[in-house]
């Protein structure tokens, strides 16, 4: 009888570790599709900023286990970012194997989780050392302000003020967070630019390509013109000469 191997290897076996440490909450990734577009879009935007770091994780709706034993503990951020743990794709985030919380959590609030946003998340956020939370509500009616910033001092979150343009600043990633009129931006304040997801990245990219190759046809045609005018002017005086 012939018996089927897989040719290809396999990155995770299943273990009864893997078990203890469930990869799913057996929760939707958001409320609505609204909140799931917002997430990637955000995402993406952070992916491709920090493309060239080889030392940072970037993730989202990954069970983030902070207490371990024969009943784990764990939370699902709707977007987190470490650094200094690697790019290495992971099934879960467990603190105490990585060495740290991570450094950045947004959560994107909606009915059902603003509550727990504004309480249970942040106090656990706060006693996890996460030096910064951002909130953010897709509908604008649930939190107290549509775009939020807390920032880790002695053991408890402050709220960031806005700065004079209405955005809030995140020391952590050295961004500006705006809420804009169809979402939400991040700007770049020493690079002076907006953060563009993959694709827009790919399209401004193929963009001035476009314009570049315009250019240079332009250039092309007036070097040709001025090119026949000289032509026309050169054979004009030799006939004069003649």
């Amino acid at each position: 009888m012939e018996i089927y191997r897989n040719p290809l290897p396999t990155s995770y076996a299943p273990t009864e570790t893997a078990d203890l440490y469930p990869e799913s909450d057996g929760k939707p990734m958001a409320e609505t599709d609204l909140h799931i577009e917002a997430i990637i879009q955000m995402r993406s935007r952070f992916r491709n900023h920090y493309r060239d770091i080889p030392d940072i994780y970037i993730s989202g709706n990954i069970m983030m286990y902070y207490e371990d034993g024969r009943s784990p503990k764990a939370v699902s951020p709707d977007l987190l970012i470490s650094f200094g743990v690697g790019k290495k794709p992971r099934r879960t985030y467990k603190i105490w194997e990585e060495g740290k919380p991570p450094d950045f959590v947004v959560e994107f609030s909606s009915r059902g989780t603003v509550q727990n946003d504004l309480n249970h998340k942040m106090e656990l956020y706060a006693k996890l050392g996460i030096p910064e939370y951002f909130l953010c509500d897709v509908d604008r009616r649930y939190l107290p302000t549509p775009l939020m910033g807390f920032r880790l001092i002695d053991g408890e979150y402050v709220e960031i003020a806005p700065n004079a343009d209405g955005g809030i600043s995140s020391e952590t990633l050295g961004l500006d967070f705006h809420l804009l009129a169809d979402g939400f931006g991040i700007y770049d304040p020493e690079r002076r630019e907006w953060l563009q997801t993959l694709e827009e990245a790919a399209n401004s990219s193929a963009e001035r390509d476009r314009e570049r190759a315009e250019r240079d046809r332009e250039r092309a045609e007036r070097a040709e013109t001025e090119l026949a005018r000289l032509r026309e002017e050169l054979a004009r005086l030799k006939e004069n000469g003649s």
